[in-house]
Protein backbone atom coordinates (compact mmCIF):
# COMPACT_ATOMS: atom_id res chain seq x y z
CA UNK A 1 0.00 0.00 0.00
CA UNK A 2 1.41 3.19 -1.51
CA UNK A 3 2.31 6.47 1.32
CA UNK A 4 -0.55 8.10 -0.36
CA UNK A 5 -3.52 5.52 -0.16
CA UNK A 6 -2.53 4.44 3.24
CA UNK A 7 -2.89 8.48 4.49
CA UNK A 8 -6.16 9.07 2.77
CA UNK A 9 -7.51 5.90 4.94
CA UNK A 10 -5.79 7.29 7.76
CA UNK A 11 -7.54 10.78 7.39
CA UNK A 12 -10.94 9.27 6.45
CA UNK A 13 -10.87 7.35 9.92
CA UNK A 14 -9.67 10.07 11.75
CA UNK A 15 -12.23 12.34 10.76
CA UNK A 16 -14.97 9.77 11.55
CA UNK A 17 -13.28 8.87 14.63
CA UNK A 18 -12.96 12.30 15.27
CA UNK A 19 -16.91 13.18 14.28
CA UNK A 20 -17.92 10.00 16.95
CA UNK A 21 -16.10 11.52 19.77
CA UNK A 22 -18.20 14.87 19.34
CA UNK A 23 -21.53 13.07 19.50
CA UNK A 24 -20.45 10.44 22.07
CA UNK A 25 -18.94 12.34 24.46
CA UNK A 26 -19.92 15.95 24.42
CA UNK A 27 -18.48 17.99 26.16
CA UNK A 28 -15.10 16.77 24.69
CA UNK A 29 -11.75 18.87 23.94
CA UNK A 30 -8.41 19.06 22.28
CA UNK A 31 -5.57 19.67 24.18
CA UNK A 32 -3.13 21.28 21.42
CA UNK A 33 0.48 22.39 22.11
CA UNK A 34 0.95 23.43 18.44
CA UNK A 35 3.34 20.17 17.45
CA UNK A 36 3.19 18.66 13.87
CA UNK A 37 1.01 16.03 15.33
CA UNK A 38 -1.36 18.60 16.68
CA UNK A 39 -1.12 20.87 13.78
CA UNK A 40 -2.90 17.59 11.92
CA UNK A 41 -5.72 17.61 14.38
CA UNK A 42 -6.47 21.39 14.35
CA UNK A 43 -6.39 21.31 10.66
CA UNK A 44 -8.96 18.31 10.41
CA UNK A 45 -11.19 19.69 13.65
CA UNK A 46 -11.64 22.59 11.91
CA UNK A 47 -12.45 21.66 8.77
CA UNK A 48 -14.77 18.99 9.74
CA UNK A 49 -15.57 18.85 13.46
CA UNK A 50 -15.33 22.10 14.45
CA UNK A 51 -17.46 21.78 17.34
CA UNK A 52 -14.67 20.42 19.57
CA UNK A 53 -13.50 22.70 21.30
CA UNK A 54 -9.30 23.52 21.61
CA UNK A 55 -7.23 24.23 24.57
CA UNK A 56 -3.63 25.47 24.90
CA UNK A 57 -1.64 25.27 27.58
CA UNK A 58 1.02 28.18 28.11
CA UNK A 59 4.00 27.21 30.58
CA UNK A 60 5.58 30.67 30.48
CA UNK A 61 8.62 29.08 28.95
CA UNK A 62 7.46 28.19 25.49
CA UNK A 63 9.86 29.12 22.85
CA UNK A 64 8.97 32.37 20.58
CA UNK A 65 8.27 30.17 17.47
CA UNK A 66 5.33 28.58 19.28
CA UNK A 67 3.90 32.26 20.42
CA UNK A 68 4.34 33.15 16.38
CA UNK A 69 2.76 29.86 15.33
CA UNK A 70 -0.25 30.67 18.15
CA UNK A 71 -1.06 33.70 16.25
CA UNK A 72 -0.52 32.54 12.60
CA UNK A 73 -3.32 29.70 13.85
CA UNK A 74 -5.78 31.86 15.25
CA UNK A 75 -5.74 34.17 11.74
CA UNK A 76 -5.63 30.84 9.70
CA UNK A 77 -9.12 29.12 11.26
CA UNK A 78 -10.55 32.22 12.71
CA UNK A 79 -10.77 30.38 16.10
CA UNK A 80 -10.12 30.88 19.41
CA UNK A 81 -8.07 28.63 21.58
CA UNK A 82 -8.51 28.88 25.43
CA UNK A 83 -5.62 28.95 27.12
CA UNK A 84 -4.44 28.16 30.44
CA UNK A 85 -1.70 29.58 32.25
CA UNK A 86 0.31 28.15 35.89
CA UNK A 87 -1.02 29.38 39.19
CA UNK A 88 1.30 32.42 39.62
CA UNK A 89 2.03 31.71 43.23
CA UNK A 90 2.86 28.09 42.65
CA UNK A 91 5.49 29.14 40.01
CA UNK A 92 6.59 32.26 42.09
CA UNK A 93 7.04 29.03 45.21
CA UNK A 94 9.01 27.28 43.13
CA UNK A 95 11.49 29.39 41.66
CA UNK A 96 11.95 30.68 45.20
CA UNK A 97 12.89 27.40 46.46
CA UNK A 98 14.68 25.88 43.52
CA UNK A 99 15.63 28.95 41.15
CA UNK A 100 14.74 29.12 37.07
CA UNK A 101 16.58 26.41 36.50
CA UNK A 102 17.12 23.67 38.79
CA UNK A 103 15.38 21.18 36.94
CA UNK A 104 18.18 20.34 35.17
CA UNK A 105 19.62 18.87 38.85
CA UNK A 106 17.20 15.89 39.35
CA UNK A 107 14.18 14.12 38.04
CA UNK A 108 12.04 15.00 40.74
CA UNK A 109 12.85 18.81 40.45
CA UNK A 110 11.71 18.69 36.66
CA UNK A 111 8.80 16.88 37.23
CA UNK A 112 7.92 19.53 40.05
CA UNK A 113 8.84 21.93 37.44
CA UNK A 114 6.24 20.30 35.19
CA UNK A 115 3.47 19.80 37.74
CA UNK A 116 3.45 23.59 37.81
CA UNK A 117 3.54 24.66 34.97
CA UNK A 118 1.62 21.71 32.57
CA UNK A 119 -0.15 19.33 35.23
CA UNK A 120 -2.10 21.69 37.31
CA UNK A 121 -3.31 23.26 34.12
CA UNK A 122 -4.26 20.70 32.62
CA UNK A 123 -6.62 19.80 35.56
CA UNK A 124 -8.14 23.02 35.45
CA UNK A 125 -8.86 22.96 31.40
CA UNK A 126 -10.19 19.31 31.56
CA UNK A 127 -12.79 20.10 34.38
CA UNK A 128 -16.72 19.57 33.58
CA UNK A 129 -15.36 17.65 30.72
CA UNK A 130 -16.36 14.26 29.39
CA UNK A 131 -13.10 13.21 26.93
CA UNK A 132 -10.23 14.40 25.48
CA UNK A 133 -7.96 14.51 22.58
CA UNK A 134 -4.39 14.20 22.17
CA UNK A 135 -1.74 14.11 19.39
CA UNK A 136 0.03 11.41 20.91
CA UNK A 137 1.98 8.87 18.52
CA UNK A 138 3.19 5.06 19.48
CA UNK A 139 6.44 6.09 17.58
CA UNK A 140 6.91 9.01 19.55
CA UNK A 141 8.85 7.19 21.97
CA UNK A 142 9.53 3.89 24.01
CA UNK A 143 7.09 5.11 27.20
CA UNK A 144 4.48 5.13 23.83
CA UNK A 145 5.18 2.34 22.15
CA UNK A 146 1.55 0.57 23.42
CA UNK A 147 -0.95 3.84 23.44
CA UNK A 148 -4.37 2.92 22.98
CA UNK A 149 -6.52 4.86 20.22
CA UNK A 150 -9.03 4.75 23.71
CA UNK A 151 -8.35 5.03 27.11
CA UNK A 152 -9.69 5.60 30.19
CA UNK A 153 -7.73 8.89 32.26
CA UNK A 154 -8.27 8.21 35.99
CA UNK A 155 -6.66 10.80 37.14
CA UNK A 156 -9.09 12.81 35.36
CA UNK A 157 -12.26 10.31 35.21
CA UNK A 158 -12.98 11.11 31.79
CA UNK A 159 -12.14 8.94 28.31
CA UNK A 160 -8.79 10.38 26.50
CA UNK A 161 -8.52 9.60 22.48
CA UNK A 162 -5.25 9.62 20.72
CA UNK A 163 -6.45 9.43 17.41
CA UNK A 164 -3.18 9.61 15.58
CA UNK A 165 -1.57 6.85 17.60
CA UNK A 166 -0.90 4.72 14.81
CA UNK A 167 -0.17 7.43 12.07
CA UNK A 168 3.71 7.29 10.98
CA UNK A 169 5.90 10.26 11.21
CA UNK A 170 5.92 10.26 7.34
CA UNK A 171 2.08 10.29 7.32
CA UNK A 172 1.84 13.49 9.59
CA UNK A 173 4.08 15.12 7.63
CA UNK A 174 2.54 14.08 4.35
CA UNK A 175 -0.43 15.65 5.65
CA UNK A 176 1.14 18.91 6.70
CA UNK A 177 3.00 19.21 3.03
CA UNK A 178 -0.15 18.56 0.98
CA UNK A 179 -2.62 20.74 2.55
CA UNK A 180 0.28 23.23 3.21
CA UNK A 181 -0.54 23.28 7.20
CA UNK A 182 1.70 25.80 9.49
CA UNK A 183 3.73 24.40 11.41
CA UNK A 184 6.78 25.37 13.83
CA UNK A 185 9.79 26.86 12.19
CA UNK A 186 11.90 25.09 14.90
CA UNK A 187 11.12 21.50 13.09
CA UNK A 188 13.58 22.80 9.98
CA UNK A 189 15.95 23.05 12.64
CA UNK A 190 16.20 19.38 13.46
CA UNK A 191 13.57 19.69 16.00
CA UNK A 192 10.89 16.59 16.08
CA UNK A 193 9.23 17.61 19.74
CA UNK A 194 8.66 20.86 20.82
CA UNK A 195 7.94 21.60 24.47
CA UNK A 196 9.27 24.22 26.76
CA UNK A 197 12.61 25.89 25.17
CA UNK A 198 14.79 25.29 28.39
CA UNK A 199 13.56 21.34 27.92
CA UNK A 200 13.67 20.71 23.90
CA UNK A 201 16.33 20.24 21.77
CA UNK A 202 17.35 19.28 18.10
CA UNK A 203 17.79 15.61 17.60
CA UNK A 204 20.99 13.91 16.49
CA UNK A 205 21.13 11.46 13.47
CA UNK A 206 19.45 8.25 14.61
CA UNK A 207 17.77 9.92 18.08
CA UNK A 208 13.82 8.83 18.62
CA UNK A 209 11.67 11.39 18.03
CA UNK A 210 11.24 12.47 21.53
CA UNK A 211 15.11 12.10 22.27
CA UNK A 212 15.62 16.36 22.49
CA UNK A 213 13.13 16.23 25.06
CA UNK A 214 14.50 16.29 28.82
CA UNK A 215 17.76 14.70 26.66
CA UNK A 216 19.41 14.81 30.21
CA UNK A 217 17.24 11.96 31.89
CA UNK A 218 17.31 8.43 30.76
CA UNK A 219 14.34 7.46 27.89
CA UNK A 220 11.79 6.02 30.16
CA UNK A 221 11.38 9.12 32.55
CA UNK A 222 10.85 11.53 29.63
CA UNK A 223 7.26 12.51 30.23
CA UNK A 224 5.99 15.33 32.01
CA UNK A 225 2.85 13.88 34.06
CA UNK A 226 0.46 14.72 31.07
CA UNK A 227 0.15 12.03 29.90
CA UNK A 228 0.76 9.06 32.68
CA UNK A 229 -2.38 7.29 33.30
CA UNK A 230 -1.33 6.61 36.99
CA UNK A 231 0.33 9.96 37.55
CA UNK A 232 0.23 11.49 40.66
CA UNK A 233 1.39 14.85 42.10
CA UNK A 234 5.46 14.52 42.26
CA UNK A 235 7.22 15.72 45.67
CA UNK A 236 6.24 18.97 46.08
CA UNK A 237 7.44 21.92 44.77
CA UNK A 238 8.73 23.64 47.27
Amino acid sequence: MSLKTSLLQKIDNTTALLHAIATQYPPVTFANSFGAEDMVLTDLICQHVPGIEMFSIDTGRLPEETYRLMQEVKRRYGISIQVYFPNEAAVERYLRAHGPNDFYESIELRKACCYVRKVEPLRRALAGKRAWITGQRREQSPTRAALAVREFDAVHGLVKFNPLADWSEAQVWDYLASREVPYNPLYDQGYRSIGCAPCTRAVLPGEDVRAGRWWWEAPQARECGLHVASAGRPAKAA
